[in-house]
């Protein structure tokens, strides 16, 4: 299976490149994985001349090509302003509206206060939400105090069997095979793309004659 960790970190060494690789390596101990890193800070430029331009560098789709062909996503960003970064959240505005749809997802964080952990349910969960990815329950937050502290194992080793359930789940535990009973991505019916208008749905109600 593959699994790619999207990161946002930005300093060298960074603990979000730190917490991704430490969630990637408890995915790798559960199952045979091949892991592959996408370090937004790399691809920050060609990120905003794609919104200029509309079409991405040729790093910044190698990337985009990996992300969607996964099996599964660790994506950890930095706390900035109480929410994840510019640069983590513009990432995701540049990739294909459907790409993450159904794709199993361990979202992570790292901050300098623990103050900051609920940035994963007010502002991570909600965005792959929309995306329309499978988030694992446990989301991982680090803090300074965090490293080396008791209890970070414990979230990691258990978000990581999460999402290494999810994978094999959603993969059959053959990359690129489909489930029996569950129809490839693009062939998957939008929910709502059969919405009757609201209109119509009135005029019925009028009585006739």
């Amino acid at each position: 299976m593959k699994l790619v960790v999207v990161s946002a970190g930005l300093s060298v060494p960074s603990s979000t490149r730190l917490l991704g690789d430490r969630l990637a390596a408890a995915v790798g101990r559960a199952t045979a994985v091949d892991t592959q890193v996408v370090e937004l800070r790399e691809l920050a430029v060609e990120i905003a001349q794609n919104f200029t331009n509309g079409f991405p560098g040729r790093a910044l789709a190698a990337a985009q090509e990996a992300v969607a062909a996964a099996d599964g996503l660790i994506v950890v960003t930095p706390v900035f302003s109480a929410s994840y970064s510019g640069l983590f959240k513009s990432f995701f505005d540049v990739l294909d509206p459907e790409a993450l749809a159904g794709k199993p997802v361990l979202i992570a964080a790292t901050g300098g206060s623990a103050r900051h952990s609920l940035v994963l349910e007010h502002a991570l969960r909600p965005l792959f939400a929309y995306l329309k990815a499978v988030v694992v329950p446990t989301a991982v937050y680090a803090a300074s105090e965090d490293w080396g502290a008791e209890g970070l194992d414990g979230r990691i080793e258990r978000a990581a069997g999460e999402l290494t359930a999810l994978m094999a789940g959603l993969s059959g535990g053959v990359p690129g095979e489909v489930p029996a009973g569950r129809a490839p991505r693009a062939a998957r019916a939008d929910a709502f793309s059969a919405v009757v208008p609201f209109e119509e749905q009135l005029a019925a109600l009028r009585p006739t004659g």
